[in-house]
């Protein structure tokens, strides 16, 4: 069925891991088999438990749990912490199905990782979702490892898709993507932190402060989704000619936003480097 997702099995579902499966389960698309999670301990797995079709196992009770997972299922997410990775991979290989597709939801993990410890003809496709994931706003970019298919990279488009926008980049663009939409929200949120200062610095009170600020960024990118104008439009009305507005963006402009984004953006990206040099 083009409106379903084959089985699912979510190994290490943390909190991204677990946004998945909550934005699959809430997009009340049909998953044919069933999925299947595995945590550490009952006090996670429970977590879990009382979603319709989620079938969901405690390693600490369940010792193969992972090898349960996974035998039966067509796409396999991995969410455990990166450092388990390669262990974790070693232990469900001998387990795959033939026509698996293994999805990473680890940070900083590359597809060679995966290769390596999988083998190179396992289907293979590297995730790198977001945090706004969580309430189905999310950005999820992928990128496919060799033996994938466009098949398969649809299959999992269409599984990411239920919990926001997916993005199909090569994997040398998925640091660079993570700069953007996986960094971005802090970046908004101290946007927000900063102008409900300056609220308050007017002499409105914090809750009234977080109040306006909070709504208008909200209202904001709302009233850009709605619309579907550019950005640069939608500033431009709220822009009068000589007016408080464009004094005010004058002033920003003149800090050099331009500059100072694509600074932070190459200072993350150099840290992710760092990151996956193992520094």
């Amino acid at each position: 069925m083009a409106d379903s997702l084959p089985s699912l099995a979510f190994v290490g579902a943390g909190s991204m891991g677990g946004a998945i499966l909550r934005g699959v389960v809430a997009s009340g698309i049909p998953v044919d088999g069933g999925i299947t999670a595995t945590n550490r301990t009952p006090e996670k797995a429970a977590a879990f438990a009382d979603l319709d079709g989620v079938r969901s196992l405690a390693l600490s009770e369940t010792a193969d749990g992972n090898v349960e997972a996974v035998a039966d299922a067509r796409i396999v997410l991995v969410g455990v912490k990166p450092a388990m990775v390669p262990d974790l991979l070693r232990e469900i290989a001998p387990h795959l199905a033939d026509d698996a597709i293994v999805v990473s939801l680890a940070a900083g993990v590359t597809l060679q990782t995966f290769a390596d410890n999988l083998g190179a003809e396992v289907r293979v496709i590297r995730s790198m979702p977001n945090t706004p994931s969580t309430v189905g706003k999310g950005v999820t970019g992928v990128a496919a490892g060799a033996a994938a298919t466009a098949d398969d990279l649809a299959l999992v488009h269409r599984l990411f898709a239920t919990v926001g926008a997916v993005v199909e980049v090569p994997e040398s663009q998925i640091d660079a993507l993570s700069t953007i939409s996986g960094s971005g929200p802090a970046y908004v949120y101290l946007l927000i932190e900063e102008l409900t200062k300056a609220a308050v610095g007017l002499g409105f009170s914090e809750a009234d402060a977080r109040l306006m600020v909070e709504q208008t960024f909200i209202g904001a990118t709302a009233l850009l989704d709605a619309s579907g104008e550019e950005p640069a439009e939608l500033r431009r009305r709220v822009t009068s000619p000589k007016g408080t507005t464009e004094r005010a963006v004058a002033v920003l402009q003149g800090a050099h936003l331009d500059r100072t984004f694509a600074a932070a953006a190459d200072a993350a990206l150099a840290r992710a480097r760092e990151l996956a040099a193992g520094a």
